[in-house]
């Protein structure tokens, strides 16, 4: 309802103006008259301010701009682009005029950046406004654990320019920081004395950014090789697939994390790797009823029960030096309660609590992955089977689930473990080939995930 009373009293507007433009345009003496701008609003019938003075304004929005002397205007630039407008929606005192996808911004020349520039056949106005892309917004980052001087890229679109960090603690960064001209990441180095975790604010030339809480976030860790959790194993022989901290515990490569995991451990790759077709090649497990760290009732001050599993999320670290594609995957196991035998097996089923990892296919293709350095990855829960099928079914599981799931198991050792079987994953069927590389994982722990955009109106947040 709000929308249609906007819409007609805009109609309303034009037509009593329209009844006027003779007159104005004798009066204001139309192509030669001088023209001028007071104020430039933005014109949203969503929003609770459905016409909001503005000091910027992004792409694809609606503005009116607010002046004199607008009769005859021929042409509209906006950081040198030549926008269309509608000479319907042109009073002597008003425009309309939206701001087009293609407008550039940081690509605009210097001297047309920000710039409004009316034309009119015996005059123009060049006023200054700021122009934005559309908000810009976090996807990833890529190692959420870093290092003092540990090299941090942050992912996501629209982050260009970006000048300003602030990290958990209030700790600014403003040397150093390179930013992607396409706004899709900014990079810094990690400086020294971060403790708190939590969320990264950044600003750039289209306005502050927030990545979600789970930056230098190990509150809620499950196992980090280094003391933080109990790693649990059984049954421990050379030849098996199960993996001890005596034998299979490795130091950091990279002199960064102290003792790791090696995924499939230096003794299978000495004799050969992991061949084609095998399930269970390894498995690595926390100590499970007997550890007070798996009871995950403990990550509750830093995660609500209430909250839903697409914002809390599963992450690890993995450093992988070599090209690693077309075979293998890792499945991460809630419970001890599966046969470590990948995806499409028993293990996959729609009410398992099991995720998979298989980083070397982005959106059905295949892409050789490796990295330079710590590298995160992110599984939030919902991902996991049981409750992604939880979600298909129009229900909304929350943390609350998760741990009822971990403390009523009879098992309740978590885990992952490493798979070469034939499968198929995003469309991609993939068959199985013999492996025998390094890869290495750290720092399991349950983070906080939700993704924020950040309102530039904050009084719309409050009113809703």
């Amino acid at each position: 309802m709000k929308t249609w009373n906007y819409i007609w009293m805009l109609c309303l507007t034009l037509v009593f103006s329209a009844g006027f433009t003779a007159c104005d345009d004798d009066d204001e003496g139309g192509d030669s008259a001088p023209m001028s701008i007071t104020q430039i609003y933005l014109e949203d019938a969503e929003s609770s301010v459905p016409d909001r003075a503005v000091e910027f304004a992004r792409l694809g929005q609606l503005i009116r701009i607010e002046g004199n002397g607008f009769i005859g205007l021929k042409k509209i630039f906006i950081n040198g682009y030549e926008t269309f407008f509608n000479t319907a929606l042109v009073t002597n005192n008003n425009i309309w005029v939206s701001l087009h996808k293609d407008t550039p911004i940081a690509d605009a020349l210097p001297e047309e950046r920000n710039i409004i520039r009316l034309v009119k056949s015996g005059t123009e106005l060049a006023h200054e406004f700021v122009i934005r892309a559309a908000s810009p917004q976090i996807s990833s980052i890529s190692c959420t654990l870093p290092k003092a001087g540990q090299k941090v890229k942050v992912y996501g679109i629209n982050l260009q320019e970006t000048t300003k960090i602030i990290l958990p603690g209030n700790i600014e960064v403003t040397e150093g920081i390179v930013s992607d001209e396409e706004g899709e990441w900014y990079e810094f180095t990690m400086p020294a004395g971060v403790t708190d975790g939590g969320s990264i604010t950044s600003e750039g030339a289209n306005g502050t950014a927030i990545t979600p809480a789970y930056f230098n976030e190990d509150g809620a860790m499950i196992l980090d090789f280094d003391g933080n959790g109990v790693q649990g194993f059984w049954s421990w022989d050379e030849g098996k697939s199960m993996c001890d901290n005596e034998h299979d515990v490795v130091t950091d490569p990279l002199g960064m994390n102290g003792k790791c995991a090696l995924m499939v451990p230096q003794r299978m790759l000495d004799a050969g790797g992991a061949i084609a077709g095998k399930a269970r090649v390894s498995e690595w497990w926390t100590a499970g009823n007997d550890a007070p760290t798996d009871d995950w009732t403990r990550m509750t001050s830093l995660i609500p029960t209430d909250t839903p599993l697409d914002e809390v999320a599963f992450q690890f670290d993995i450093y992988v030096p070599q090209p690693w594609s077309n075979t293998g995957h890792i499945q991460i196991s809630l419970i001890n309660n599966f046969n470590i035998s990948g995806i499409g097996s028993d293990d996959d089923g729609d009410n398992n609590p099991v995720a998979f990892s298989v980083p070397w296919i982005q959106e059905g293709e295949t892409a050789a992955f490796s990295t330079e350095s710590w590298q995160t990855i992110t599984i939030p829960f919902s991902q996991f089977n049981k409750y992604a099928t939880l979600i298909e079914n129009e229900e909304t599981p929350t943390f609350q689930l998760v741990i009822e799931d971990r403390n009523a198991a009879s098992y309740r050792n978590f885990g992952m473990g490493f798979v070469n079987t034939d499968f198929t994953y995003n469309g991609l069927e993939v068959a199985s080939q013999p492996f025998n590389q390094p890869i290495y994982v750290d720092n399991w722990r349950v983070v906080p995930c939700k993704k924020t955009i950040v309102s530039d109106y904050p009084d719309e947040e409050e009113t809703e």
